[in-house]
């Protein structure tokens, strides 16, 4: 056994492998000057954080597009995460809000510029922000693509309007500032983002709620043309005669409308000028209420509606993967009854972090008395698919009609979408509820699939068990593939069949990953009739 004596103490004598190194060690030149980045948790990962894609809009650039970066000397260290954009609510701890946020991060384990990774640009909710440890990106970029987030306006300094600004603009509009810095991040993308191994040709979008929104409207903005080729809307996507199309993130106003509302936010607080406006101190431009959105039919960075859009096919004939939660937009967990029937303990349940929070009727009065006002005619059709003679039975039965419209809305939005635009559209709908205290109150609640997105199984609140890591890895694998090939499958992953507009299907993420049943014939027959009785959007 000598040769085994000796094979042993050659194995011994070998160096252990050294540790992997951060990938970009080196200064990486943008157009507005070097920056250098910090090794991620994992060493083979580079985090560069905060760097500005745009010029504060601070004083007279407040409600302006954003301009270009002021440039500096020497190098920029990108290795702390810089200030926020205000959302109206507290800071998060640990985070500082200021109107000076344009910024954005990249995670990336290119080794060297010009690798041409594949880009995902992250755009987050409306009360969320890039500081937010859920939007860590190394996890992702482990599997081979650059991840970018950007921070962006929102609330009342991304969408305010008044007919002072629409005048100012040179384009008879306003508001929209939001998705015009998000254009201006882009574009800073397609220039400086090969430095940090990424391809600019190869930019996909996403992002959840108001974040799958700005995409959405980025794809049918003429400004955002040629700036990425496909995109993810989680939590978005909705047929336009579907009634809940304005009760979510999808929203808009006309100008007009957002002009008035302008003036109405102008009247509080007691602001008669746009200069008046500026000089306002953030403070109390955010305690100030305000029924205006970010997002206008502006007729310029918004030229048309949904359904006008999709009819003309001047959206961006991007690729789509887009789709629901089972627990969101009114329905809620079939563990959550009780709560639900306890009105003190779901209140209670009201303050928990941005969960969509059950809002069936209360019993089975409510329930029909809810279903004859809103579907009129329609009620008793509505009443015979969707029974109901026990209070339970209506907490069920909302449920039931509430995930069955949102598969149908979505997969008559791709038929919509599709009208004109030619490339795969991919559906889903996440079912799996995360683990954690709030478990059998929140289910598959409405960001819940964000944390198996990012691969990321830190949330403190939501500790991951192992079928929990398995489904992360699949949920990751699936949205880097597609951002790499446009294909969401891969080897050793469950087949996810692009829409073909025949099979009434869509992919069940989750708990299971299998292709599912919009709902039974007369269902879907039901909601496309309901459908046409509306205005659409």
């Amino acid at each position: 056994m000598k040769w085994l004596a000796v094979a042993v103490g050659l194995v011994f004598a070998l160096p252990w492998p050294a540790p992997a190194m951060a990938a970009l060690i080196d200064p990486v030149r943008t157009d507005a000057g070097l920056v250098s980045g910090a090794p991620g948790t994992d060493a083979s990962i580079t985090v560069f954080k905060s760097i500005p894609y745009a010029a504060p809009p601070l004083g007279e650039l407040r409600w302006r597009p954003p301009q270009p970066a002021a440039p500096w000397q020497g190098v920029r260290k990108a290795d702390q995460q810089g200030a926020v954009c205000p959302t109206g609510g507290r800071p998060r701890a640990g985070q500082t809000m200021s109107e000076d946020c344009l910024y954005l991060n990249i995670w990336t384990g290119a080794s060297s510029a010009g690798a041409k990774r594949a880009v995902m640009v992250w755009f987050h909710g409306s009360g969320d922000t890039t500081a937010d440890a859920l939007f860590d990106g190394e996890n992702l970029a482990k599997k081979g693509v650059v991840v970018v987030t950007v921070e962006h306006r929102v609330g009342v300094l991304a969408g305010l309007s008044t007919r002072e600004l629409s005048q100012e603009s040179g384009h008879n509009a306003s508001s929209n500032y939001g998705l015009m810095d998000d254009i201006a991040a882009l574009k800073w993308v397609q220039k400086d983002i090969a430095g940090f191994g990424g391809d600019p040709g190869n930019v996909t979008l996403f992002g959840q709620s108001h974040g799958a929104a700005t995409q959405h409207f980025l794809a049918m903005s003429p400004l955002a043309k040629g700036l990425f080729g496909k995109v993810i809307m989680q939590s978005h996507a909705r047929y336009p005669r579907d009634p809940v199309l304005f009760q979510v993130a999808t929203d808009y106003k006309t100008l007009s409308e957002a002009e008035e509302s302008g003036a109405r936010f102008m009247e509080q607080l007691g602001a008669h000028s746009l200069k008046d406006l500026r000089e306002t101190p953030l403070e109390k431009l955010l305690a100030t209420p305000t029924d205006g959105g970010d997002h206008v039919l502006d007729g310029y960075v918004m030229p048309h509606t949904y359904a006008e859009t999709y009819a003309l096919g001047t959206q961006s004939n991007v690729l789509v993967i887009a789709g629901f939660n089972k627990d969101e937009t009114g329905a809620s967990p079939e563990t959550n009854y009780e709560r639900m029937a306890a009105r003190a303990a779901a209140r209670a349940g009201a303050a928990d972090r941005s969960h969509t929070n059950p809002q069936a009727p209360s019993g089975v009065a409510g329930y029909v008395a809810a279903a004859r006002q809103k579907y009129g005619d329609m009620a008793d059709a509505y009443l015979k698919l969707y029974p109901a003679t026990t209070d339970h039975e209506a907490f069920t039965a909302n449920n039931e009609a509430t995930r069955d419209n949102g598969r149908v809305s979505l997969w008559m939005w791709a038929g919509a979408w599709r009208q004109k635009a030619t490339k795969p559209v991919y559906l889903y709908f996440w079912t799996h509820a995360p683990p954690g205290k709030n478990h059998d109150f929140t289910g598959a609640y409405h960001g819940s699939e964000i944390s198996y997105v990012f691969n990321h199984p830190k949330l403190p609140d939501e500790p991951w068990a192992s079928e929990d890591g398995r489904i992360g890895d699949i949920m990751s694998s699936y949205w880097t593939n597609y951002a790499k090939t446009g294909d969401p499958n891969g080897p050793g992953l469950p087949h996810w069949q692009a829409y073909d507009g025949k099979a009434q299907k869509v992919m069940e993420l989750g708990d299971h990953f299998q292709a599912i049943p919009l709902a039974d014939k007369a269902k879907v027959d039901f909601w496309k009739r309901f459908y046409e009785t509306q205005v659409g959007g």
